[in-house]
């Protein structure tokens, strides 16, 4: 997005894997996570590529937009698909893939799965650490980075391209709580086990997902509305997203006694949602991602026992559980 800003703070990048010229492509990542590989081609994500185009409503939204081709227009295929430069050209090679979550895996890929030049289960906790952190510098997103993977998800939950929503009528984006989405029928916690068993992450993980989530989604809305050239739906929705999401942070900010939660309703507790008050929205939303920065910094979940009850049930999972491998 580019428009009214506060302190300069960049949004996310928007689109999965982000470099198409990095990408790889799914079948590298599933000759080892074949487990997750096998949950992965039985959902949406996975089916969205050849699914959406042939949907009345695709159609429908590409024609509004002009698009003649939609797997030819990085527009459709930035959240549909994972692409890749092929022959210089850049060209879908799949859903929303492995890269689409953990980040294009050109350069940390090799590093990533050749256990320091040892056989699995062989490398020192060094090595094992050492490995870890040259993948994350190369542009792995790791599941402990909760803050930047759920940046990645909202980045296309929350749809960031304002003529998509006013001229194509697309919808502003998916009804999005972390915890129920990750949980649900994508989750592919699997590898440790072999395929024997795919885990409900931790408790702490859960309430540190439902926090940060929250706040990663205010900041991009708060950046919508921010940037907005007009008093359409873009702005409209996004508007009410806000107000759901304030909200759901006041319920936490209620339940804890916790700085950075403070701190961000403060923020925007009483923030005027206006294309008039622009200069304000965008300097709440450097603020929220201040705080959500400082909080995903600092904190394991381990003292946030206070917000369970506002934690997804499992039969509230986003499509239920996945299915086994």
């Amino acid at each position: 997005m580019s428009g009214a800003r506060g302190d300069g703070i960049a949004p996310p990048g928007v689109g999965p894997g982000h470099d198409p010229s990095a990408i790889e492509g799914a079948n590298q990542c599933v000759e080892c996570h074949k487990h997750s590989g096998s949950i992965w081609e039985s959902t949406p994500h996975f089916s969205t590529i050849t699914e959406m185009p042939r949907s009345d409503e695709g159609r429908a939204i590409a024609k509004r937009m002009g698009i003649k081709r939609i797997k030819s227009e990085s527009l459709c295929l930035d959240c549909h698909a994972t692409t890749k430069v092929i022959a210089e050209k850049t060209k879908p090679v799949s859903g929303i893939s492995c890269e689409s979550c953990h980040g294009a895996a050109r350069g940390w890929l090799k590093r990533h799965g050749e256990f320091s030049g040892k056989e699995e289960g062989q490398e020192s906790a060094t090595e094992i650490s050492d490995r870890w952190n040259d993948a994350q510098v190369a542009g792995m997103l790791r599941p402990a980075m909760i803050l930047e993977i759920a940046r990645n998800c909202v980045s296309c939950h929350v749809i960031p391209d304002e003529a998509l929503i006013n001229t194509g009528l697309h919808s502003t984006g998916s009804d999005f709580e972390l915890v129920a989405w990750t949980q649900g029928v994508i989750r592919h916690n699997n590898f440790y086990t072999k395929g024997k068993e795919n885990k409900v992450a931790s408790i702490e993980r859960q309430r540190l997902l439902h926090i940060v989530g929250i706040l990663a989604e205010m900041e991009t809305v708060l950046r919508a509305v921010a940037t907005a050239t007009s008093g359409g739906d873009y702005a409209v929705k996004n508007a009410k997203r806000f107000a759901r999401l304030r909200k759901r942070l006041d319920a936490v900010d209620k339940l804890t006694d916790n700085t950075q939660v403070s701190e961000a309703m403060a923020a925007i507790k009483n923030l005027k949602m206006s294309l008039k008050n622009q200069p304000a929205i965008a300097s709440a939303a450097d603020q929220i991602t201040s705080a959500v920065n400082a909080f995903a910094a600092i904190h394991d979940g381990s003292q946030l026992q206070s917000i369970d009850s506002l934690l997804a049930k499992p039969e509230n999972y986003r499509g239920g559980s996945p299915e086994s491998p």
